[in-house]
C-alpha cells in the first residue's frame, strides 16, 4: 500500500483504502471477512504494522493480503478450539494460527463468527 498512516487517517479509512487497492478477488474477500469480524459485538478495528487488526481485550486477528491469499492470523489461535477446521496455515506455531483464503474459497460465516467470539472470550479471560 502506498498510503502511509497519518494522524488524520482513521483505522477504518486505512482498511477501506487497503480493500480498495486490492482490485482483484482479494478486495471483496477482505471486505467480507471484515464484515463477519466486525459484526461480533465489541470488536474494535485498528491499524498496526500496515495491516488491518481487529481487537477486543487484546488482538483477536490480523488481516493480511498476499498475492495468492488473504490471511487471517489469530493471535492466540493455538489456544482456540476449531471444530470446523478453519485453521489451515501456521499450524506448527505454539501461539498463532491462521486461515488462508484463496480465490473462490467460501467464507464459512457461522464457523468464523464462532472462532472470533472464542478469541474474544479467551482475551477477556486472560485479561482478568
Amino acid at each position: 500500500m502506498n498510503k502511509s498512516p497519518t494522524s488524520g487517517d482513521t483505522p477504518q479509512a486505512l482498511v477501506d483504502a487497503r480493500i480498495a487497492e486490492l482490485t482483484d478477488w482479494r478486495g471483496p474477500m477482505l471486505a467480507k471477512l471484515r464484515a463477519v469480524i466486525t459484526a461480533v459485538p465489541g470488536i474494535e478495528e485498528t491499524w498496526k504494522w500496515n495491516t488491518p487488526v481487529w481487537e477486543h481485550a487484546g488482538i483477536v486477528c490480523t488481516g493480511e493480503s498476499y498475492k495468492k491469499a488473504v490471511k487471517l492470523t489469530f493471535a492466540k489461535g493455538a489456544s482456540l478450539k476449531d471444530p470446523a477446521k478453519l485453521f489451515n496455515s501456521s499450524l506448527e506455531g505454539n501461539t498463532r494460527r491462521a486461515i488462508d483464503f484463496h480465490e473462490g474459497d467460501p467464507v464459512k460465516v457461522k464457523a468464523l463468527t464462532a472462532l472470533v467470539k472464542a478469541a474474544v472470550a479467551l482475551n477477556k479471560a486472560k485479561a482478568r
